[in-house]
């Protein structure tokens, strides 16, 4: 589910705690979460209802300024209506896991195994390394630049950069990535065990 910079500010105020979408199918599920840009979403309920059901009270709570505007945004989409009751639910773990850089033999030995499951269960064969390698070498770089250094197809990274990412060892930027402190620690731990 897409949100606005400005959905998501009101969320984690807690101004907005609808949202309404029309899709094919929802995107979302009740009872799941959702990272973004501010955290994580803690997503309450998801329900389709009919254009009539909406009332002029969850037009406030999605943070519109009349139901006409609401309506109005939702008819020029296609799709079921759905109500989705949304609230913040604090900041997003990776963000405190990329800063810890104090790992100790537990953890590494974890991290290890996580990695090595992911070079397992890559077609392309084992590629962890290699990427953290060129991310530390080549920091904010474009994916499709950091492809060429790497190898590998550039969407091919990017989904599996975020894998790296969700083990808080690397960080995302608006143009690239570069190592966590967490993933510039257990990188030397790696180089070190070759």
């Amino acid at each position: 589910m897409l949100l606005t910079n400005a959905e998501l500010a009101a969320i984690q105020s807690g101004d907005v705690t609808l949202v309404f979408r029309r899709w094919k199918r929802p995107t979302v599920k009740s009872g799941s979460s959702l990272r973004t840009a501010i955290g994580v979403l803690a997503i309450e309920s998801v329900a389709k209802m009919e254009r009539s059901q909406i009332a002029v009270g969850d037009a406030a709570k999605a943070g519109y300024r009349s139901l006409s505007d609401l309506l109005g945004n939702l008819d020029s989409r296609e799709g079921e209506i759905y109500r989705i009751e949304i609230r913040f639910a604090g900041a997003d773990p990776r963000i405190e896991l990329r800063e810890n850089d104090r790992i100790g033999e537990s953890d590494l030995h974890e991290i290890r195994a996580r990695l090595a499951r992911l070079d397992a269960s890559s077609k392309l064969g084992a590629w962890t390394v290699s990427v953290l390698e060129a991310i530390d070498e080549h920091p904010r770089v474009a994916a499709a630049e950091l492809s060429v250094y790497t190898g590998f197809e550039k969407a091919w990274l990017k989904e599996n950069v975020r894998k790296l990412k969700n083990l808080g060892l690397t960080i995302s930027h608006q143009r690239g990535y570069e190592l966590s402190p967490r993933g510039r620690t257990v990188l030397r731990h790696l180089e070190g065990d070759a």
